[in-house]
């Protein structure tokens, strides 16, 4: 079975360790997504990013040496961005019940009624054959399943921790979900009601797989 081919340079040079080149990056990312938004990928190049950001091209060469290593970047980000949003909102706050940890956690993952996340268009999924590797995959898989382990983690107003199978098990339903709903172009509403069901279809799946109450 044929491939789509990897672009080779589709890879960030380097990452923003400094204040001043998180600053610059995080510029770069919000020029890059109003441009894309206003002219598409078709339109958009590393020289439109760089004046819309007001940085010389060869800064913005610095960490990405073309379109397709920047559309990487900035998937990587919103990756980085959802992971550090769970953190933050459902495995963070104390005292919070296990019902609300979770529904936290699935709008999150849904990427519904969830302002504070990165945009993400459609065709950036479509896009993904031709900067991602198998391991890049697996990557974002082990690092989303580790976030509903320590949601779950958090949750200690359960009566037992649920089965560490049913946070791999979950992360795949929804996360894969939420990729198709992209993929067939659900609208905003059918996003919506399909984020609801989710998080029902969460709660109950945590919820059978505590012990029976003591007679």
């Amino acid at each position: 079975m044929l491939k789509p081919p990897i672009i080779s340079s589709a890879k960030p040079l380097k990452r923003p360790l400094q204040a001043r080149a998180k600053f610059t990056v995080q510029a770069i990312f919000d020029a890059f997504v109003r441009i894309w938004r206003r002219d598409g990928w078709e339109r958009l190049t590393t020289r439109a990013v760089a004046l819309e950001t007001g940085i010389a091209v060869g800064t913005l060469y610095d960490y990405f040496p073309n379109k397709s290593a920047l559309l990487s970047g900035y998937v990587r980000h919103c990756i980085e961005q959802l992971l550090r949003e769970i953190a933050a909102q459902a495995v963070a706050p104390p005292g919070l019940e296990w019902r609300v940890r979770i529904a936290v956690l699935t709008r999150l993952v849904c990427g519904v009624d969830a302002p504070e996340l990165p945009w993400f268009d459609a065709q950036m999924l479509a896009l993904e054959a031709q900067i991602a590797e198998p391991k890049h995959h697996r990557r974002v898989h082990e690092e989303l399943t580790q976030a509903w382990h320590c949601v779950f983690a958090a949750c200690t107003d359960l009566a037992a921790p649920p089965p560490a199978a049913l946070a791999e098990a979950l992360h795949l339903s929804v996360w894969g979900a939420r990729r198709y709903g992209l993929l067939i172009a659900l609208d905003a509403e059918q996003m919506r009601q399909w984020a609801g069901q989710a998080e029902r279809i969460c709660i109950a799946a945590i919820a059978a797989s505590q012990p029976a109450p003591a007679a």
